[in-house]
């Protein structure tokens, strides 16, 4: 596996008040990195020293096996853009805005008009170029921004909570764009975030942070599929239910959650429990079940949420339960409000912390 950039034993500090604490991470060329934590846990101080914005207290920056030196600093950081949270365009046309950096590099006007229509394009803004960027509405600013980072077809690009301001059409089209520029034009690229959804379904791998320190790394199933303290302390997560566990007979754990929910699990465990079930583990029908899974519920939808090719329904079943189904699945089961439905999972799905 080849890597990008690479920060190496890194601390950084803010008169003398830590940012960032002995960080150790490695970069995939091409891949899609989300740095996953809660507020002030070092997600975009960590973005700027990969941007070169800011240099270290201690330890060392590499990018594509090149240590970064005050003598190559302003070379190597031609190779990397960020887009920070609250977005800041220049007064004037949307043009303009995105063909700024490639005109302080020099370009020719034709490269700059072809380059500046690729982007729009890939941004879904064609015809904006002669509308005023500051009249746009915060989800048209925010892919100008970053139509204005891509153009400049760097290595890596760098997102600081990019649709954290942003209703839900418009962050949905923002995670297209960046899963377009990640297949299509390879590029590499870290995005900060604290959004569970986002970080389940958009990147490679997930960089999670607590503490301004770096706590585990891995693949979203492997993060979100052994739910760690880390995680949930600070993780607002679906299905996630307090109660108090007792074993059975048969080897299991029943949790008592309230309202007459009681969950069970093949954890060991007893006393005062959290249980956390994953959206994508629980399945919905409109019959009752006949299954050997141990957790059934009877339910009714109280809320519909589309994300394109995924839908999300929250069920009334004594608890709240979220479910994550297709949208051929949701659209072939003809599902509305106030449905009455089934849903099930099993016990092994059920994780005890």
């Amino acid at each position: 596996m080849s890597y990008i950039a690479e920060l190496k034993n890194l601390t950084k500090t803010f008169n003398g008040v830590k940012a960032l604490d002995n960080v150790n991470l490695q970069i995939h060329k091409c891949e899609i990195l989300a740095l996953l934590g809660p507020n002030g846990s070092g997600k975009t101080t960590l973005l700027k020293v990969l941007a070169l914005l800011q240099k270290p207290t201690r330890g060392e920056v590499y990018f594509a096996d090149t240590k970064v030196s005050n003598q190559n600093i302003e070379q190597i950081r031609l190779k990397s853009t960020m887009v920070f949270q609250k977005t800041t365009l220049f007064n004037t046309t949307v043009y303009n805005n995105i063909a700024y950096g490639l005109k302080i590099r020099k370009y020719r006007k034709e490269e700059i008009r072809e380059k500046v229509a690729n982007a729009l394009k890939l941004v879904k803004l064609e015809g904006f170029e002669n509308r005023q960027a500051k009249n746009l509405s915060g989800g048209e600013q925010q892919r100008v921004a970053l139509a204005r980072a891509l153009v400049l077809d760097t290595e890596l690009l760098l997102l600081d909570e990019p649709t954290a301001n942003l209703d839900p059409k418009n962050a949905a089209i923002v995670e297209e764009i960046i899963a377009t520029a990640n297949r299509e034009l390879k590029t590499t690229i870290v995005i900060a975030t604290h959004n569970m959804f986002q970080a389940k379904n958009l990147p490679h791998r997930i960089a999670l942070m607590t503490d301004r320190k770096i706590t585990q790394v891995g693949a979203p199933a492997e993060v979100f599929g052994k739910l760690s303290k880390t995680l949930a302390s600070f993780a607002i997560l679906e299905n996630s239910f307090n109660g108090t566990a007792r074993a059975t007979e048969n080897g299991t754990t029943i949790v008592d959650a309230g309202q007459g929910v009681q969950i069970q699990t093949t954890v060991q465990t007893s006393g005062k429990v959290s249980v956390f079930i994953s959206p994508e583990d629980i399945i919905l029908s409109k019959e009752r079940f006949v299954s050997s899974a141990r957790n059934v519920f009877k339910g009714r939808i109280v809320e519909i949420s589309d994300f394109g090719s995924i839908v999300k329904l929250k069920i009334e079943a004594g608890k709240i339960f979220t479910v994550q189904i297709t949208k051929r699945s949701f659209i072939d089961m003809g599902l509305n409000l106030n449905m009455e439905v089934f849903l099930a999972f099993k016990a092994s799905s059920v994780q005890t912390i």
